[in-house]
């Protein structure tokens, strides 16, 4: 306690208050000079056994708070009497709570970005493996049709890389919250006629038929670059689902609660176990032979949930699957 300068002032100012005291009491009688020695000392007593307790009060929370400080869990900060220190205590209790909160996100986020390194690292290593294995059969002069042919099976994985990174590229910036997502009224019909434009040609070589039944004048609220980014990861899951001669129907429905797409497709649909994990990122399905990354879904779902919507997936009672998104008034 002497440490402290103020507490060693305080001394000083109560030792001559004292003197003075007890000099003015027996300069009265020897019983007022007795009186002011006992009241002095039973007052000096109990402010020392008082400061003292104060002490150890801020000792321990300062132990606690060294504590936390070197990452130590199961801390806890006994309550104290009403008062300031009692104040003073369950503040930096507050503190502590929310420094371990944060540390153990952190902990999760690195171990989600070691995982999502490993995933990505695997992801790549797949068509780069194919094409190092191309490139060495083209390294064995094959005929003029199984030359143009690997030099086609190269420019689709080279595709398909650029598609993964960009893709990778997004989610990385999602995940980092550095995207801010523009708010403007999209009139529906825009925003799906924008999102099918860079499919109606594959549709249209695989004989697909598409519909789209949605009212003229619906608008929604959202950033229409990102939207019409989701909306082409659920088409582009449709029409690998899809496969030749197939379909694919859009619709709009809109209420005084909220606006809803739906995208049909008359392909498989969904394994059961994995429709709780479509949205999953890297989810590839429970088929071995499951084409894919397993980010297009991800994706989308990330998209549409930063802007205030939701999005869900599940089979269609007459085939296919469904593709619901939802967006609230």
């Amino acid at each position: 306690m002497l440490r402290n300068r103020e507490f060693r002032q305080l001394v000083i100012l109560f030792a001559l208050i004292t003197a003075a005291a007890v000099m003015l009491g027996f300069a009265i009688n020897m019983a007022a000079g007795i009186l002011a020695i006992a009241s002095a000392a039973a007052f000096g007593t109990a402010f020392f056994a008082f400061t003292k307790a104060r002490y150890q009060s801020l000792a321990r929370i300062s132990n606690q708070i060294d504590l936390v400080l070197h990452n130590v869990d199961h801390l806890y900060i006994g309550e104290s009497d009403e008062g300031e220190l009692s104040i003073l205590q369950s503040e930096i209790t507050k503190m502590m709570l929310r420094i371990r909160e944060q540390n153990d996100a952190l902990k999760k986020e690195k171990e989600h970005l070691a995982n999502s390194l490993a995933n990505i690292a695997h992801q790549l290593r797949t068509p780069l493996t194919s094409a190092n294995l191309i490139l060495s059969l083209l390294a064995n002069n094959p005929g003029e049709n199984e030359r143009k042919a690997f030099v086609r099976e190269t420019e689709e994985l080279l595709v398909r890389m650029d598609w993964l990174i960009t893709s990778l590229l997004k989610l990385s910036r999602l995940d980092a919250g550095i995207v801010e997502f523009q708010s403007e009224s999209i009139e529906v019909n825009n925003l799906l006629g924008a999102a099918l434009r860079p499919f109606l040609i594959p549709m249209e070589l695989h004989d697909i038929d598409w519909q789209i039944d949605a009212p003229k004048g619906v608008m929604i609220q959202g950033d229409s670059a990102w939207l019409s980014e989701a909306i082409q990861n659920i088409l582009k899951n449709c029409l690998e689902s899809t496969g030749e001669n197939g379909r694919i129907e859009i619709v709009c429905m809109d209420n005084p609660l909220f606006t809803e797409l739906t995208i049909h497709d008359s392909g498989a649909g969904f394994e059961k176990e994995d429709l709780p994990c479509l949205f999953d990122r890297f989810y590839r399905g429970k088929n071995s032979g499951a084409t894919g990354y397993g980010i297009g879904l991800a994706l989308c779902k990330m998209i549409i949930t930063r802007q205030g919507g939701t999005i869900s997936a599940k089979n269609h009672p007459q085939g296919g699957a469904i593709f619901a998104i939802r967006f609230p008034k």
